[in-house]
């Protein structure tokens, strides 16, 4: 058998709104909405983002997405004040790792997103 996607609920945290703005801002489209979930997708990155606010769960939660130009990312979302705007920590500029370049963000509700542009 096999698996044809992954799609994780994402917990929103306190403020759904908030949370559902942010990911907009990153790039993520809305596939649908219905009352206190969304699909959201880029690519073939796709997640959905689910009203709950269980701060202990999400920060404990960490995902990683790929993406070619990591350097233009970060350019992109620090030009918006995305970490002001949202009031959300920024963990430091793109930085090398074994596997590759990334940049981590922690969400609103205190997920670690890693968004990585591997080695090639």
């Amino acid at each position: 058998m096999t698996f044809l996607s992954l799609e994780p609920f994402i917990p929103s945290g306190s403020d759904f709104h908030k949370s559902k703005q942010l990911f907009q801002e990153l790039g993520f489209e809305i596939e649908w909405e219905e009352g206190e979930l969304i699909g959201f997708r880029n690519g073939s990155c796709k997640f959905i983002l689910q009203k709950y606010d269980n701060k202990e769960f999400a920060q404990n939660l960490m995902l990683v997405i790929k993406l070619k130009d990591i350097d233009g990312f970060w350019k992109d979302i620090t030009k918006r004040n995305l970490p002001e705007k949202f009031g959300i920590p920024l963990i430091g500029q793109p930085t090398d790792q074994p596997y590759g370049r990334e940049v981590n963000i922690i969400d609103a509700a205190g997920v670690c997103w890693h968004f990585l542009e591997e080695k090639v």
